[in-house]
């Protein structure tokens, strides 16, 4: 892997920084987010039960559980060699295609707390297909923890094939999914493989998905994937809409204590403790990952092979530094691998957005792009000096996840060490912090020039759209100016003028290559009037076509 262009400061961007790296994509580990979800479950001695609601059995005694407990255990478990789990699936759940296993149903009847006439209840996952190894769950009520036992019975084998008859009795769960009482028939978040996890907000719609901990991610060799390896499920207050989740992370680098604190809404909001338990050195560890999908959209049409006019989760990083300033970096399907890191101290926020929630952008009536959540993470506290990292990794189609943006923290964590990390998730149309600034609300880039005029050399068009903000107190005599910085090349033909369809101003210019390199130019760009900034700072990377490749004809 080699790094250019070297960790700068970008003009006027305060103690932001940023960090590039290309790596060609036949040395990086494509992986389906699909594949990506193998679970795996901790080999270790844990807690025993107590008495369960009707139809779910329990395993061993009740014993005391708090949280103190379980950061205790997890320090406990990083102090020893890691263990990997069992990963082997009995015969007829290890060759079973996607179809079958997601025919595969747990009976809502036996859900946990479905008798209670709480406002939760929770469902279990079964394994096969990719999620291979035993996750273990417990239900704590009043300090005490009882696990939950694996039974055939609670699930619906009927249209999958598996011979439920013969599957073992121990062989455990894969993970679970949370109702809420304003509909029990669609759920409101699930836990599913390695520390994955994703939520809705109002529109009732999956999109991208978090982690509990990224590993190595973007580098040039296999990411490691921290797994949650069990479950405690703390039954809540008769009146609450409030349900406290623990989780127990191991993986060879690492053992964690994790503690969601979830409440749905329009915005549902998950409040997490994490405390981590380093093995050794890490060199690359995410703190908070958004994992998310981008293929194609107006500003990049690299893989736009399909007939719909845009396909991704999400449309940009989102970043509210610590010093104030609010970015915008629109997302990219690269033709090779590409790592950003926007160095920053304390950051007030970060996270992958879908801004554009137009359905005549998509047309997609089946999966529903416009509606995906946008994800936002909020410090709870100061996270120190380190980076927003970003990494964009090529994909053919829709079924790959491809983006991943998390904190990396300036120091490598070590052996023996505790560390604390508090945060809250939103999920939902909007994230709860927005720019005071106008907002980029769509990125168009095509060929260079000026229409009707023959074109002498290959240049790169830029058009940017802003919304919001104050805008709407620019008169017609007022000097509005756009603030443009490329890391290299010549900018040309810059304008910014109002744009009445969206009750905004559009800024444009051209990018011209002054040299053959294909390295990635960054860009930058935001707007003023008499030294006032009008808009949050526009950040972009664009990758120059080879010499041969620059057609201006």
């Amino acid at each position: 892997m080699r790094a250019s262009p070297p960790c700068r400061r970008l003009p006027g961007a305060g103690a932001v920084f940023l960090l590039v790296f290309r790596t060609d994509v036949r040395t990086v580990q494509r992986r389906h987010f699909l594949s990506c979800l193998a679970a795996l479950a901790s080999g270790g001695s844990l807690l025993h039960g107590q008495a369960l609601a009707a139809d779910l059995k329990p395993i061993g005694k009740p014993q005391p559980f708090d949280y103190a407990w379980l950061k205790g255990h997890a320090r406990h478990l990083a102090s020893r060699p890691y263990q990997a789990p069992r990963s082997t699936l009995p015969k007829g759940l290890d060759n079973l295609t996607w179809d079958q296993y997601q025919s595969i149903r747990f009976r809502k009847e036996r859900a946990l707390w479905r008798d209670d006439q709480l406002r939760f209840q929770a469902q279990f996952f079964h394994l096969g297909l990719f999620f291979k190894s035993p996750v273990r769950m417990f239900e704590v009520v009043d300090g005490q923890a009882q696990e939950i036992a694996y039974d055939p019975a609670l699930f619906d084998h009927s249209e999958s094939g598996v011979p439920a008859e013969r599957l073992p009795p121990d062989l455990g769960f894969a993970g679970f999914r949370i109702n809420f009482h304003t509909d029990l028939q669609r759920d409101i978040a699930a836990f599913l493989g390695a520390s994955y996890f994703r939520a809705v907000g109002g529109e009732w719609q999956y999109g991208q998905s978090a982690r509990g901990l990224a590993i190595d991610t973007g580098m040039n060799r296999p990411e490691e994937f921290p797994n949650f390896v069990a479950f405690w499920l703390e039954k809540p207050a008769r009146q609450s809409s409030t349900l406290t989740v623990y989780a127990l992370l191991d993986s060879p680098s690492i053992a964690g204590a994790y503690r969601f604190v979830i409440t749905p809404g329009d915005t549902q909001v998950m409040d997490i403790d994490a405390a981590l338990y380093p093995r050794k050195v890490i060199e690359r560890i995410g703190i908070a990952p958004c994992t998310s999908m981008f293929q194609f959209g107006e500003n990049d049409k690299r893989m736009a092979n399909d007939w719909r006019p845009e396909i991704h989760d999400t449309d940009g990083l989102q970043m509210w530094t610590g010093n104030g300033e609010w970015i915008w970096r629109p997302l990219t399907n690269p033709a090779h691998l590409r790592f950003n890191a926007f160095q920053d101290n304390n950051p007030r926020g970060f996270g992958l957005l879908q801004r554009d929630r137009n359905f005549d952008h998509y047309q997609d009536d089946g999966v529903f792009y416009d509606k995906r959540p946008s994800l936002w993470v909020e410090p709870k506290h100061g996270w120190g000096p380190g980076s927003v990292q970003l990494v964009e990794i090529p994909t053919v189609d829709e079924t790959f996840d491809n983006i991943v943006a998390f904190w990396n923290p300036a120091d490598k964590p070590q052996p023996g060490q505790e560390l604390l990390f508090g945060y809250r998730l939103y999920w939902g149309a909007h994230p709860p912090a927005r720019p005071p600034l106008a907002e980029c609300v769509a990125t168009r880039t095509g060929i260079g020039g000026i229409v009707g005029q023959p074109r002498k050399y290959f240049s790169w068009r830029f058009a940017v759209d802003f919304a919001g903000g104050d805008l709407s107190l620019i008169g017609k005599d007022a000097k509005v100016e756009p603030v443009i910085w490329a890391s290299r090349g010549q900018i040309e033909i810059t304008s910014a003028r109002p744009l009445h369809a969206i009750n905004g101003w559009r800024a444009m210019f051209d990018l011209r290559p002054l040299d053959d390199s294909t390295r990635p130019i960054d860009l930058r760009l935001y707007l003023q009037c008499d030294g006032q900034p009008l808009t949050e700072t526009w950040l972009y990377q664009w990758d120059p076509p080879p010499p041969a490749e620059r057609k201006f004809q």
